[in-house]
């Protein structure tokens, strides 16, 4: 990436913060997103995190890190691989580049094939695009619970014990 091309995605990413991500997903919307992680894990024993962000930090910028990994960072400093069934997803929202990244752990990536989640951030995309960020992160939430359900269902009787925060990490 050429030395222009670098000091404008710097610039687009320190233009774009906390304010923008919170236009994108108010109180009531988080609150919501919340109940919704929260009641999905009564169904198996994986996890799931949301994260937005609204830009890169600048040490990513400078190497000209994509966002894909800062979500692989990300589902490190926010514990998603920290399991005991290896099933957490991390759902990450880079606002300044529209991007949208799913990162589920190995328990998990057995299971589906990396399409599934392809198909996933696709509808995600046209949801976003429109502004609809609670009703994409919704649908994610929903589609991962059905693909937790169908590959981690907790048995009769048995408790998932809420390994990690529902609430959104915002960035």
């Amino acid at each position: 990436m050429g030395l222009a091309a670098r000091l404008q995605r710097i610039v687009k990413h320190r233009w774009t913060d906390e304010t923008d991500t919170a236009r994108a997903l108010a109180p009531a919307a988080l609150a919501r997103l919340e109940a919704r992680v929260a009641a999905s894990e009564h169904h198996h024993s994986g996890e799931i995190r949301l994260c937005v962000e609204a830009g890169l930090p600048l040490s990513y910028l400078w190497r000209d890190a994509t966002p894909r990994q800062r979500a692989v960072t990300m589902f490190g400093k926010l514990r998603v691989w920290d399991t005991e069934h290896n099933n957490g997803v991390l759902i990450y929202l880079l606002l300044a580049e529209h991007a949208i990244e799913i990162v589920a752990d190995r328990g998990l990536t057995r299971c589906v094939p990396q399409a599934a989640f392809d198909t996933l951030i696709a509808t995600m995309r046209v949801n976003f695009r429109a502004g609809r960020f609670e009703k994409g992160l919704m649908q994610a939430v929903e589609a991962i619970d059905h693909l937790l359900a169908q590959h981690f269902a907790l048995i009769e009787g048995q408790v998932n014990p809420n390994e990690l925060p529902d609430r959104a990490d915002l960035r």
